[in-house]
């Protein structure tokens, strides 16, 4: 069927008692509705209301969250759709209808299922994101957020909400309190959101590594990281049957320099586990340049005196344990085949 087809006039009764109670004026017209009716419908006292400029509510009580939600994404979307109109006996509108808008901020963070934001009704308005030319305005519920490149949406609950990263770079944006932009990155990592290299990024590319509060929330953020990397390495270990390792630990060769740290160590088989929790630094510092260097030079060093090095990354340990756990299982059978490794010192970190 084409979206852009006209429908037969409805009455007006049908329209308010249908499955979608919020339309545009031009999907009002698709229906047979004039503007001056439309307007006379919703004069005050009358059945109808206009949440937003071109988007009316076909009844008189007040909006529920998903009703202003779609209210939002309707405003934020007209101009360039020119209003899809609701199909009769659809419980929704067509995908199209919403066109380049997304729902970020708080209000998508809300509906990924964060327990730190705000619950819907609270939220005096919704975050939208529209394309950066968009000649519009926030009014009302609708909060424009204009920018350069539009995040590909998910779909939550019928409706195009930002990735997680993104709206939570969106809502930080708005935040001066240090301890909510602590709360939020936290959750973000601990509630198996997402990592937070993908939050690092986001803060990045939206110009917020240079608020103070911002810097610590994420310096915060990287060590609870690794702290629930460690937790579950220890997890993983013990669950799948792997012999005890040596946890913390610093190797140095006899009477030489230190060789690194590892997070476990099998003396016995020369296989090392380094947990791999790095994650960009605000502004791709050359301080952190050379970190990411030195952290190859130890694992070659390792390698050249025969001790094998596992790099296990903290997304993976949380979706994958079992397959984690039968790579350090196979470097630990493999070392039998392997000429012996170097002597060197192990001393606790």
């Amino acid at each position: 069927m084409n979206h852009n087809a006209p429908l037969s006039p409805r009455p007006l009764h049908q329209l308010a008692d249908g499955p979608r109670r919020v339309l545009t004026h031009a999907q009002l017209r698709a229906h047979g509705v004039s503007a001056a009716k439309a307007g006379e419908q919703c004069r005050p006292g009358g059945p109808w209301q206009q949440l937003l400029p071109g988007v009316v509510l076909l009844h008189p009580g007040p909006p529920t969250s998903e009703e202003r939600l779609h209210a939002v994404l309707l405003y934020a979307a007209r101009e360039r759709t020119g209003g899809v109109p609701v199909q009769p006996g659809a419980r929704g509108p067509h995908p199209s209808a919403f066109g380049e808008a997304v729902i970020t901020g708080p209000a998508a963070l809300t509906l990924h299922g964060f327990s730190s934001t705000p619950p819907l009704p609270s939220l005096d308005a919704f975050d939208v994101l529209v394309p950066r030319l968009r000649r519009l305005r926030s009014t009302g519920c609708a909060r424009i957020v204009r920018t350069a490149a539009l995040p590909e949406p998910e779909q939550v609950t019928g409706l195009p909400v930002a990735p997680v990263p993104r709206a939570l770079a969106d809502a930080v944006a708005r935040l001066e309190d240090a301890e909510t932009v602590r709360r939020l990155l936290t959750e973000a990592v601990r509630g198996g959101f997402c990592d937070p290299a993908a939050v690092v990024r986001e803060l990045t590319a939206a110009k917020l590594l240079n608020r103070p509060h911002v810097v610590d929330a994420v310096d915060s953020l990287l060590a609870e990281s690794r702290t629930l990397a460690e937790s579950r390495l220890y997890r993983m270990v013990h669950d799948h049957g792997l012999p005890d390792p040596c946890w913390n630990v610093e190797l140095r060769l006899p009477g030489g320099p230190r060789l690194g740290s590892l997070d476990a160590y099998w003396p016995e088989q020369s296989v090392a586990v380094e947990l791999d929790t790095r994650a960009p630094r605000p502004g791709g510092r050359p301080d952190d340049e050379a970190e990411w260097a030195e952290h190859a030079r130890k694992r070659e060093h390792l390698e050249r005196l025969g001790i094998t090095v596992v790099h296990v990354n903290p997304r993976r340990l949380r979706d994958t344990a079992e397959q984690q756990a039968a790579v350090v299982r196979t470097a630990l059978m493999a070392s039998a085949d392997r000429d012996p490794a170097a002597y060197v010192v192990v001393v606790p970190r």
